[in-house]
């Protein structure tokens, strides 16, 4: 079979400008395309900023709707429809899912197909179960051990799983491109004039989708408390989302002005992040945020919840400092800290780099392809945690139908 592409099928809810979205560029961007034919598949029409991104990276993209049918019913007959047509004529020999619901259906569209045709399946979590609503949570825990390699952003992640699964499931906290993160001399001092912030100004920034979970309604309260104490302070929302117009509301009746500015969404996120001084991301719960990890790359310090996978990231005194979710007298406290103590912005900052190259995408890539690898030709394994150096070989249920596959082509 020299030669013979391993083929991948990524699918996901949406292609917005999120952490596990943006994930998949990365991703394609450091894959081996000599080795791996990569195709994306997502469900919602309207979520599509970076489609174009994968498409330059050489990934094809599948939209599972091309517009939306009334009815959530109908909405989620049809792009299931779709995802069992494209499973089933795609010649896939791995499926990899990054979305719950989609993850759920996927599983069970994977089942209705033969056994000659069926491709390995193979899943991440992105979030804690606790997030997700009930039938979520139970779609997920009945049809989980369907899958032939389990993934979690996380060891929070994983551990909020139900105990039995948990050590079937790897923890794998992925990454981003390192060399994008790398500043030109000068640069910080470019992006600030374009913005309009005064040299000695101390800006504040998030890259965050304008979600509740994201906890904008702290940070906008925790704005008006230090705007009005310290002249200096300016803080930048990089992101859009649903709760825009009631953000912008709250914005209007904290009378926060020129303070705290909502940019949008952002393409260039690297560039923004040049011309802050302090990272802060006041999440109620998150997975593993690649926004923490871009803000390490350029080397800024961290005021952060102390939810999900953050703690993995961010060690409290060394690149930043964490504090509870929900906690806008804490997130004020810790802000506040920074923002007056130079020297000790200075010092996280420059751990904050150091540990910014922990998380290089191409560490995980490889660790996704040997995955795909092992079950495109008939031997899975999976490491539980405690248990590094000793493999389970898992049912190859869908591996060796990959492996008559690419046998099939190479004959072919």
């Amino acid at each position: 079979m020299p030669g013979e592409r391993v083929r991948v099928l990524w699918v996901i809810k949406g292609l917005g400008a999120g952490g596990a979205e943006r994930l998949l560029v990365s991703l394609a961007r450091v894959s081996d395309r000599r080795r791996f034919h990569l195709t994306v598949a997502y469900v919602l029409p309207h979520k599509d900023a970076l489609v174009s991104e994968l498409a330059a990276a050489g990934v094809e993209v599948v939209p599972l709707l091309t517009e939306a049918p009334r009815g959530a019913l109908r909405r989620n007959v049809a792009w299931a429809r779709k995802l069992r047509q494209l499973l089933k004529r795609g010649d896939y020999d791995v499926v990899h899912t990054h979305s719950p619901v989609v993850a759920g259906v996927t599983r069970l569209l994977r089942l209705t197909l033969g056994k000659r045709t069926r491709p390995a399946m193979v899943s991440t979590e992105h979030n804690s179960w606790n997030s997700y609503v009930p039938a979520t949570r139970w779609l997920n825990a009945v049809l989980h051990r369907r899958d032939d390699l389990r993934f979690a952003v996380s060891t929070e992640c994983r551990n909020s799983m139900w105990r039995r699964w948990r050590p079937e499931v790897e923890v794998l906290a992925h990454g981003v491109v390192l060399e994008d993160y790398t500043t030109a001399p000068g640069r910080r001092e470019e992006v600030r004039k374009e913005l309009g912030i005064d040299p000695a100004g101390i800006v504040i920034c998030t890259v965050a989708n304008l979600r509740r979970e994201k906890g904008y309604p702290e940070l906008l309260d925790a704005a008006a408390v230090i705007t009005q104490a310290d002249s200096r302070a300016v803080f930048l929302a990089a992101g859009q989302g649903a709760l825009a117009d009631m953000l912008h509301r709250e914005h209007e009746r904290l009378r926060l002005g020129n303070r705290f500015r909502f940019l949008g969404q952002v393409d260039d996120v690297p560039n923004l992040l040049t011309a802050a001084d302090i990272f802060v991301l006041p999440s109620r719960y998150e997975g593993q945020p690649i926004a923490i990890m871009e803000a390490l790359c350029v080397g800024l310090p961290v005021v952060a919840t102390r939810v999900g996978g953050i703690p993995e990231q961010v060690r409290h005194g060394v690149e930043g400092l964490l504090v509870p979710p929900r906690d806008t007298h804490a997130l004020v406290a810790a802000l506040t800290t920074l923002i007056e103590d130079e020297e000790r912005r200075r010092r996280m900052g420059l751990a904050a780099r150091d540990r910014g190259q922990a998380f290089d995408i191409r560490l995980a890539c490889r660790r996704l392809e040997r995955g795909y690898m092992e079950l495109a030709y008939g031997r899975a394994t999976v490491h539980g945690p405690g248990r590094q150096g000793a493999p389970r070989i898992l049912r190859p249920r869908g591996a060796a139908a990959s492996f008559r596959r690419l046998r099939d082509r190479a004959r072919r």
